[in-house]
């Protein structure tokens, strides 16, 4: 399992009963959570003091109640600092287990010793893309959403990377990748953040299942000639890193050579020293 040991900003402080609680900055928020299975196990004291709970609604949806948070606020990990804002479905605007994927890849684009350029798919509020443009690559960040967008232009901003080379783009993912295949534009790195199910602005279903194999074959084609590496992420429970992972075997690997490795990503329970279970991912890389 691949987790990131060097948050100071984030905590996962205790899990029970479908539900996280944890520390943001200074906020303690608790949030629903179906891999969390167990019951009665919560001991943390915190759990009492939380400054918003997130509740979901019988009739769909739900809201946070008991909320004491402020409309947003920051905190960094490492060099990168990011704005948290709770959203109507739960999320605070960053996904704290994508920071062992920040780890790897950044290395990576560190070691490379040439320029890399490196497109961003699902880019979201831009967590990946920050990450990689401190690393010193250049970005082309893609979302269909453009609040999601606004949100990581201003992550960037507050990463001191206002003036770093990052492209943002409000796009839907499939259709920018087979325009940059007609246009012949290349990237020496891919990252793949796709959602489990959602809607295209004209209303196309996406369903990773379905589409993700489709994606990765339109995207492998516009790889450099030399690539550095290829990232896809998942938040389905039934999707294994191993399928994710042969599917860069077929569509990357059987090109390039190279390795494909993957994993489940964690974050450690403060309260019982165990990690819990926070997706996946499956990384290819050349070498």
């Amino acid at each position: 399992m691949w987790y990131s040991e060097n948050w100071k900003d984030y905590e996962l402080l205790d899990a029970s009963d479908g539900e996280r609680l944890e520390r943001w900055g200074k906020y303690i928020l608790v949030r629903p959570d179906p891999q969390i299975i167990w019951r009665g196990a919560g001991t943390h004291a915190l759990w009492k003091k939380a400054d918003a709970t997130y509740r979901r609604s019988s009739a769909g949806g739900g809201g946070w109640k008991q909320n004491r948070l402020p409309e947003q606020w920051h905190i960094g990990y490492g060099e990168l600092t990011f704005l948290i804002k709770p959203m109507g479905f739960k999320h605070t605007g960053l996904f704290p287990e994508q920071a062992a994927n920040w780890d790897w890849f950044s290395e990576k684009i560190r070691k490379a010793g040439r320029p890399i350029k490196l497109l961003n798919l699902f880019a979201y509020t831009g967590g990946a893309t920050v990450a990689a443009a401190k690393a010193g690559a250049a970005v082309v960040h893609v979302d269909a959403a453009k609040n999601m967008v606004a949100q990581a232009k201003e992550n960037a901003r507050l990463s001191g990377l206002a003036d770093a080379p990052i492209r943002y783009i409000v796009d839907d993912c499939k259709k920018f990748v087979e325009r940059e295949i007609k246009r012949g534009n290349f990237y020496d790195a891919i990252i793949m953040d796709p959602p489990s199910y959602g809607r295209g602005p004209s209303g196309e279903v996406w369903k990773i299942e379905d589409c993700v194999d489709e994606l990765v074959t339109l995207a492998a084609k516009i790889l450099s000639k030399e690539p550095l590496f290829f990232l896809i992420n998942s938040y389905t429970t039934g999707l294994s890193p191993l399928a994710m992972s042969y599917i860069l075997d077929l569509r990357v690997k059987a090109r390039f050579g190279g390795k494909t490795t993957a994993s489940e990503l964690g974050i450690p329970v403060t309260a019982t020293g165990s990690i819990l279970p926070a997706g996946a991912s499956a990384r290819w890389e050349l070498s």
